[in-house]
């Protein structure tokens, strides 16, 4: 019988890059405020009432993302461009140099992929800044997978992206919650708050594994 292929199963944002998930959003939307010189409760019903596709969970509706949300708060094409750079900008953050490395000097131990909640756009953003794609296979976005961690079918699909039962994974996340929901399905996850503390957690789990 072959032996089972071992797989580091990576989130994105918080892990692979530099980029506080809790407080970007926030700090952006303030921005965008700050643009359009409207007060927070006039820039949320306007939003509100554009009703922008989700683009976290559906493919090809950045564009219209983008349009409507220019439509409600009036900005021109160029105000439209920047908010939208700066979304990415935010979004992206900085690559974890020490954490991509490592995901890299793993090839020939473990097989690498990726499990991240995204927006529609995310895949080609963070391979033109961070080439992903050279290190991690597959890489399963939300926006593509039409679910969101921590919902239990999000992992399940990536496990059949993967080709693997959960007992053959290990899922490295910044966020509690997402750690439980890999927990729900039976894959094992590891909290990362420091990138010394998640890299012994990845090894540990090799030793374990054989």
């Amino acid at each position: 019988m072959p032996e089972k292929t071992t797989w580091i199963l990576f989130d994105i944002g918080g892990v692979l890059e530099v980029v506080d998930d809790d407080t970007w959003q926030e700090q952006w939307w303030e921005r965008v405020r700050e643009m359009c010189g409207l007060p927070r409760d006039a820039v949320e019903g306007r939003v509100a009432a554009a009703d922008l596709p989700r683009i976290d969970v559906t493919v090809g509706t950045e564009q219209a993302f983008w349009s409507g949300l220019a439509a409600a708060l009036d900005l021109d094409d160029v105000q439209r461009d920047a908010v939208r750079a700066d979304f990415w900008d935010a979004y992206c953050g900085t690559a974890n140099d020490e954490m991509i490395a490592y995901a890299r000097s793993l090839r020939g131990r473990a097989r690498t992929a990726i499990l991240s909640n995204s927006a529609d756009g995310a895949r080609e953003e963070e391979e033109r800044r961070f080439g992903f794609a050279s290190i991690f296979d597959p890489i399963c976005y939300s926006h593509e997978l039409g679910v969101a961690k921590p919902e239990p079918e999000a992992y399940r699909r990536a496990l059949e992206a993967l080709g693997a039962e959960p007992v053959d994974v290990l899922f490295i996340d910044d966020h509690e919650f997402a750690i439980d929901g890999a927990a729900a399905v039976g894959i094992r996850g590891v909290l990362h708050r420091d990138n010394a503390a998640t890299i012994a957690a990845i090894e540990r789990f090799l030793r374990d594994r054989g």
